[in-house]
């Protein structure tokens, strides 16, 4: 699969990218190589493959899921300009 000119602008457009006519000739070349090892990929038989999820079959080692800081939620809403029921109050920005 080949990508052409246009859709390389629209894209670098869409992406807010500004493209000289050197740059849009170079990635529609990047992105139709991609594009055509994405269809090479595709098209290699993978039945009867199963999915490998650690190449090495372990298990993790996990840490302990504890507390590690205290509760300092009100030396935090001291700092606060306003504060109602342990929340913080802030201006409203949309109408």
């Amino acid at each position: 699969m080949s990508i052409n000119k246009q859709d390389v602008q629209k894209i670098a457009h869409l992406a807010r990218l500004a493209l000289t006519e050197e740059d849009a000739d170079q990635y529609q070349n990047s992105l139709s190589s991609v594009l055509s090892l994405v269809e090479q990929m595709q098209s290699v038989d993978t039945d009867g493959v199963e999915p490998l999820s650690n190449p090495l079959e372990m298990t993790q080692r996990l840490r302990d899921d504890v507390v590690t800081e205290d509760n300092q939620r009100d030396a935090f809403l001291a700092n606060a300009p306003q504060s109602e029921a342990g929340l913080f109050l802030v201006p409203k920005v949309i109408d």
